[in-house]
């Protein structure tokens, strides 16, 4: 079985968030840069893969030199090869337009991505990806069991879980769930030296549409001032409620 997991490059939540030009650009300067948590989940259940069923790993991620640190993390933790394509990741469009074109050139029976991007939080390359590619598509997929080319897939839903039976190929969006907090894993120094032997190709990106773009960034507007209320006053805290608050 051949894997490829998708990997976003995004802020540390930790990190202070500013933006230049007029709010026009987000402002990298002092800001680390992880994989995104729901790749790293799906990351870790392509290494169960690898080690309980001879699986091969490779993770790829659409960006600059500045992602290689990250995906360079994800040789370390033990994929077996990356792949960036060079570009700036500019809409979710264009991204899974350029990771369909990987998908199609190296001929893998799974594709995990994270069911979204911690950043700016889409949602939407892994059902673009499954659609651009005509596969078969699992979202905030929960739990996963391959045999052959059968699969059992569990997704979270509104009030529960749901079981799904398919077929490879597929693409998942996963989350946590699909490994637990505890099971991810932080690279060791023999997989450090390892990951500096392993490839990592660098791919131009492909001419792509790009449906979107950003117009202005905006920071939440500053939470108020707490007012305490006596808690005999009920009529003031529904007035409250009703014409500053505004939620009834």
């Amino acid at each position: 079985m051949k894997i490829l997991v998708c990997i976003s490059n995004v802020p540390d939540t930790t990190s202070k968030i500013n933006f230049t030009d007029d709010d026009t650009k987000f402002d990298t300067n002092g800001v680390q840069f992880v994989i995104n948590p729901y790749d790293e989940f799906g990351l870790t259940r392509a290494m169960w893969f690898k080690e309980k069923q001879g699986a091969t790993v490779h993770v790829a991620t659409v960006g600059g030199p500045g992602a290689e640190p990250t995906i360079r993390k994800a040789l370390a933790i033990g994929a077996d090869e990356a792949i960036r394509v060079n570009a700036e990741p500019t809409d979710g469009f264009f991204v899974a337009q350029q990771l369909a074109e990987i998908v199609k050139n190296g001929g893998y029976d799974l594709i995990i991505a994270g069911r979204e991007s911690i950043d700016y939080n889409g949602g939407m390359v892994p059902g673009m990806l499954a659609t651009l590619l005509g596969l078969n598509f699992v979202n905030t997929c929960i739990g996963l069991e391959i045999d052959g080319n059968n699969v059992i897939a569990t997704r979270e839903i509104d009030g529960g879980k749901e079981k799904l039976g398919t077929t490879l190929p597929l693409v998942i969006g996963g989350q946590k769930g699909l490994v637990e907090e505890s099971d991810l894993r932080i690279p060791n120094m023999r997989g450090i030296m390892m990951a500096r032997k392993k490839a990592l190709n660098v791919v131009e990106p492909i001419d792509a549409t790009v449906a979107t773009n950003d117009v202005k960034f905006q920071r939440p507007a500053p939470k108020g001032a707490v007012k305490l209320v006596d808690a005999d006053n009920v009529e003031e805290l529904i007035t409250l409620l009703h014409n500053e608050a505004k939620v009834i």
